[in-house]
């Protein structure tokens, strides 16, 4: 796979912006916890803030992404990235740390054009046997992240404070943008002569995945595991204080075993990823999800919830890698970044929802309710699949039929 030069430098953009991502916003995590003394409401906002622009944007930046050519549209947003920490970082200077969270947003927006430019030239230049073994590396690359970026994240706030972290981070986009540089000139030029519009082309995308059972039943799986999420996001930190009586700089140990086991899951999947029906890795990173959820929210055992986050750790990879899989070969190349505009708001959506609710919920009943409802709900999402499930058919014989 590193012979291609596509992978090898958006494997290295990506690495990039993942470690400046970590910097960022375990320091704005870390920065609004000591503002606040802890506030629950403020904590999800910064969630919020991040995942937000998916549900609003992400039709409309897969869209974009499907008319205008990805290596142009990658490295402009990382500009852009780059240009708004700078901005926020003078901003700040005159004490106005809300400015964060717009920071926060705004990069989350620009990321809603470049992933899926990113995900169309994978599709474009990667052999479709290889897809799936892509996915696991991407997946092995957010693992290692999940392992350093809290320890370096935490390390640099700590010790040098909010602005030089977020200097960090607008560094690491504008490295980034030059990575992406060496990306080889979009081959395949762009249809300037077609008589369709924005809309149009936005309503076409929709209509292609309602007509595909399986991104149907995937934005289904996707509406549930978001609200799933979503309500336990921002609560990890309040695991650590309230059920093992912890400060909040221990959430970097669970977060880190459970990036370390995801780095060793990613690696044990990208060895059997050939063999395995991506719909089959889906379902069983759920049903595990379902079991360490509900675990890690009654847990106040540290060496147990330790336990749980890597059991979690390991099968999450087959959620990402069984998403993403199904996506990228339910998929046409001219409808990539619609097909993942369409569904990725289902998921965001509904995290957004959950997370601007899950810390009221917690004050209205109590971290472990919260932990059991979102655990049911992994349940659900995994019961879903079950007609997908059951068709034992090739990937590609269910395709062909869906396109029918």
């Amino acid at each position: 796979m590193f012979k291609n030069p596509y992978i090898r430098t958006i494997i290295a953009s990506n690495a990039l912006l993942n470690l400046g991502i970590w910097v960022r916003n375990f320091a704005i995590l870390l920065y609004v916890t000591d503002l606040t003394h802890n506030d629950p409401v403020y904590v999800s906002l910064i969630s919020v803030a991040e995942f937000a622009p998916i549900f609003l944007f992400a039709i409309i930046g897969g869209t974009f992404a499907d008319r205008w050519r990805p290596k142009r549209t990658m490295a402009s947003c990382d500009l852009l990235s780059a240009a708004s920490i700078f901005i926020v970082l003078l901003a700040l200077w005159y004490g106005s740390w809300q400015v964060l969270l717009l920071s926060t947003f705004f990069s989350a927006i620009l990321s809603q054009f470049s992933q899926p430019s990113a995900m169309k030239i994978l599709k474009q230049h990667v052999a479709p046997e290889q897809l799936q073994g892509v996915m696991a590396l991407f997946q092995s690359l957010m693992a290692l992240f999940m392992v350093i970026g809290p320890v370096v994240g935490t390390f640099i706030y700590q010790h040098f404070g909010i602005f030089s972290s977020l200097s960090i981070t607008g560094m690491l986009f504008l490295i980034s943008a030059l990575f992406l540089t060496r990306i080889p000139q979009d081959e395949q030029a762009i249809e300037i002569d077609r008589p369709t519009h924005f809309i149009e082309e936005l309503k076409e995308g929709i209509r292609y995945v309602w007509n595909n059972r399986t991104l149907r039943t995937l934005g289904g799986t996707f509406t549930i595991i978001g609200l799933a999420v979503g309500l336990i996001q921002p609560l990890m930190v309040f695991v650590a204080i309230e059920n093992l009586g912890q400060d909040k700089e221990f959430l970097q140990w669970p977060l880190m075993a459970n990036g370390a086991a995801m780095l060793l899951g990613g690696g044990l999947i990208m060895g059997i990823a050939k063999k395995v029906q991506p719909q089959l890795l889906l379902a069983t990173g759920l049903l595990v999800s379902t079991l360490t959820t509900f675990g890690v929210g009654w847990s106040h055992n540290i060496v147990l919830t330790m336990a749980l986050q890597v059991l979690s750790g390991l099968f999450y990879p087959c959620i990402h890698i069984g998403i993403n899989t199904m996506m990228m070969k339910n998929a046409e190349a001219a409808f990539i970044g619609r097909v993942g505009g369409a569904l990725s708001p289902l998921f965001s959506g509904m995290m957004v929802v959950g997370m601007s609710i899950g810390g009221t919920l917690k004050h209205e009943s109590s971290l472990n309710t919260v932990y059991t409802v979102s655990a049911g709900l992994f349940l659900v999402g995994a019961t879903l699949l079950l007609p997908l499930l059951r068709d034992r058919r090739p990937v590609q014989a269910v395709i062909a039929d869906d396109s029918e």
